[in-house]
């Protein structure tokens, strides 16, 4: 919506008795009807400061009615629930029933951008917390520093693993453009939904174990992959039993200093497929202790979730759209 100062309606005014109301709205680019509206105020227009708005609306016609029916819309934002234009206009209609307005038409009260309220997307929201969580977290605290004052435990020896979801397609949502330009297509290979998963796992001394990918397929594929990552394959393409005691032997067993066979300390999150009895003994059997983090706190507790996927996403997504750019691509024997 926009407003303009009398001084301005005067000179669209003047401009239209001359050349008429759709030549002054296409100077002034201002819709046609609006220009017919102020020649019909000429009057009321010459008599307003002309640094002033103008009409800037008209007055509400039951004050009452819209002050009930804000307090209704900022009521149910309160308890976040949804509120539509369409519940607004049922609401208002039911709301001047009650308040027996007889002469009430359809679309009144309608007004809200005189309230500061408008149409707004809904907020992405994070991982919500458990009840208690100040506490749990501190108590996972002092436990992990337990074991470790307990334990001697170095820096080097102490490993933080967890999984994160990856799509074969990363494509920018944003690009420049010319201005004016409608459709802004990006380019892609056709695998946006395909997707694989990569687990990491990192020391508190800043040494990062062989990473592992699972990739979401039955057989291996047979293409060459690069060395220094152990690689695995399933049907859901995720973490379950048989990965796990893989990434046991092929990752954390092979880990830098494990020939001394030192005692260390694992910490991952509250996952079914981690604290599996089959899973764990062999870790123990490696003088491995084990920290499962409380489930909901992997966004405060769990150090590769908090300070290293999101970077470690940002890097491949440049690496993608190098290779998209700057590449040379061929399709693979499955296309």
């Amino acid at each position: 919506r926009k407003s303009y100062t009398a001084d301005f309606k005067r000179s669209v005014v003047t401009y239209a008795k001359e050349n008429g109301n759709r030549a002054a709205g296409r100077k002034f680019s201002i819709n046609e009807k609006s220009v017919h509206e102020w020649r019909k105020e000429e009057a009321e227009i010459e008599k307003l400061n002309p640094h002033k708005r103008a009409h800037p609306g008209k007055k509400a016609k039951w004050p009452n009615l819209e002050k009930n029916l804000v307090k209704w819309v900022l009521a149910q934002r309160e308890s976040q629930h949804a509120v539509s234009t369409v519940a607004i206009k049922l609401k208002v209609r039911l709301m001047a029933m009650e308040m027996k307005i007889d002469d009430f038409r359809r679309g009144s009260g309608n007004r809200l951008y005189k309230f500061n309220l408008s149409v707004r997307e809904r907020t992405s929201v994070g991982q919500w917390l458990p009840d208690e969580w100040e506490k749990k977290m501190d108590d996972f605290k002092d436990f992990v520093h337990k074991e470790i004052n307990q334990l001697g435990l170095k820096p080097n020896v102490v490993i933080n693993m967890d999984e994160v979801p990856m799509s074969f397609d990363i494509p920018a949502t944003q690009s420049v453009a010319a201005t004016g330009v409608k459709i802004v297509g990006v380019a892609i290979t056709g695998h946006e939904r395909t997707c694989f998963t990569v687990i990491l796992a990192c020391m508190e001394g800043g040494e990062k174990l062989k990473p592992m990918v699972i990739f979401k397929r039955v057989m291996m594929p047979r293409e060459k992959l690069p060395a220094g990552i152990s690689m695995v394959c399933n049907k859901k393409g995720w973490m379950n039993t048989e990965v796990m005691k893989t990434w046991t032997d092929s990752c954390f067993r092979a880990r830098k200093g494990r020939f001394f066979k030192p005692k260390s300390l694992l910490l991952f999150d509250a996952l079914v497929t981690h604290k599996l009895p089959i899973q764990v003994l062999p870790i123990n059997a490696m003088e491995a202790r084990i920290a499962v983090i409380p489930g909901g706190l992997t966004c405060k507790l769990q150090p590769l979730d908090v300070a290293v996927n999101y970077p470690f996403k940002c890097f491949i997504h440049e690496e993608w759209d190098n290779w998209m750019t700057n590449r040379e691509h061929t399709f693979t024997p499955a296309g």
